[in-house]
């Protein structure tokens, strides 16, 4: 060997060693080392040299795509040996369904590689990246790896957030008007019903936000918001309802029924509306705010009461009538408690034909 990338290292009757300097492919072959002695004694070995591959390349892009159309992104690298492997990945996850593609280089010994990414352009695709990994053996497991960030451009996308999910008469509004694209929007454009914003001294516009102060039954309709840009327009609505502000009701009471008491409660209501004294009184959710609810403390302790006068007048007549009985039963039968029979009985009643004369009845 005649070369000046091949030193001699150590030289000596049981070991000869070379060392070999910058690599290349024409180096790979076999290799022989030879004992001259009598017969000459030979031993062989064969060097395999591996071809590195080339930083990887990614081609195809052009910038920006519109929405829709499809993309091709290829991935090629040169001077591998044996043939590298490609990888696609996007947003470090990987994609599988790519085209692969192997070519012998002119040397006869390498190869050139390359990988096709097909897809068509989808807004969630804006801002991603793309990245093309060659593995090798020759790499010692530290691949190479393309990258490209990708740019799409799409129309409008538009929605309207209002403030308010129950509008009520004399109330304000506020319509915000969200729009995302790329190029970013224009300004928007509100309309009602198809025209014009009617009523410009209730109804601003400031920017994407739409705000309408002292809403009445006039302001419900239909508002549109327009976006654009120069890839498209877009735009959405929202149907505004104003609703009537409703009064609160004073409460009603509901008494039981006690044995066969009727109590009647008269209660005044304030608003026209009248309700029943057996109803029950429900707040309404959607009243205004700062309205305050009835005493329900008070209301049962007057029904406490109610029931407590009843209950004593009941009683109270029940003992009276009981009593009133009892009494002229005795009267009927004074002093026959004690007689031996009924003839003795009958004479020493007080109510008896012997004192007929004294005899007087109480009728009440």
């Amino acid at each position: 060997l005649r070369d000046n990338r091949i030193e001699l290292v150590r030289a000596s009757w049981h070991e000869l060693s070379i060392s070999v300097s910058d690599v290349s492919l024409s180096d790979e072959g076999q290799y022989t080392c030879s004992l001259f002695t009598m017969p000459v004694k030979t031993s062989k070995a064969f060097l395999t040299v591996l071809g590195v591959p080339e930083k990887p390349q990614i081609t195809g892009f052009t910038s920006p795509v519109m929405e829709g159309e499809r993309m091709q992104l290829t991935c090629k690298t040169s001077g591998s040996k044996p043939a590298a492997d490609i990888r696609w990945f996007k947003n470090d996850k990987e994609v599988k369904d790519v085209k692969y593609l192997k070519e012998e280089d002119e040397n006869g010994k390498t190869f050139t590689v390359s990988s096709t990414l097909d897809f068509l352009a989808d807004r969630s695709d804006d801002g991603a990246v793309v990245s093309c990994r060659v593995d090798h053996e020759s790499l010692n497991s530290t691949p190479q790896i393309a990258m490209q960030v990708l740019e799409i451009h799409y129309t409008p996308l538009v929605k309207i957030i209002s403030s308010n999910s129950w509008p009520e008469e004399g109330q304000s509004i506020i319509l915000t008007c969200e729009s995302k694209g790329k190029p970013v929007p224009e300004p928007v454009l509100w309309t009602k019903d198809g025209g014009e914003l009617p009523d410009p001294e209730r109804m601003v516009v400031n920017g994407r936000v739409l705000s309408i102060s002292f809403l009445n039954k006039t302001d419900n309709g239909t508002y549109r918001c327009e976006a654009k840009n120069p890839i498209g327009r877009n735009s959405t609505e929202y149907v505004l309802i104003v609703h009537d502000v409703f009064n609160t009701l004073l409460p009603t009471t509901v008494i039981p029924s006690l044995t066969t008491a009727t109590v009647t409660t008269t209660v005044a209501l304030t608003a026209s509306t009248t309700t029943s004294a057996t109803a029950t009184s429900v707040r309404d959710p959607n009243a205004l705010a700062g309205q305050t609810g009835p005493d329900h403390a008070l209301i049962g302790g007057i029904v406490a009461v109610v029931v407590f006068v009843t209950l004593c007048s009941i009683i109270l007549l029940g003992r009276y009538l009981a009593r009133h009985k009892g009494t002229y039963l005795t009267n009927e039968a004074k002093g026959a408690e004690d007689a031996p029979d009924a003839d003795t009985a009958i004479i020493n009643a007080e109510g008896s034909q012997v004192n007929a004369e004294e005899k007087k009845e109480y009728f009440i």
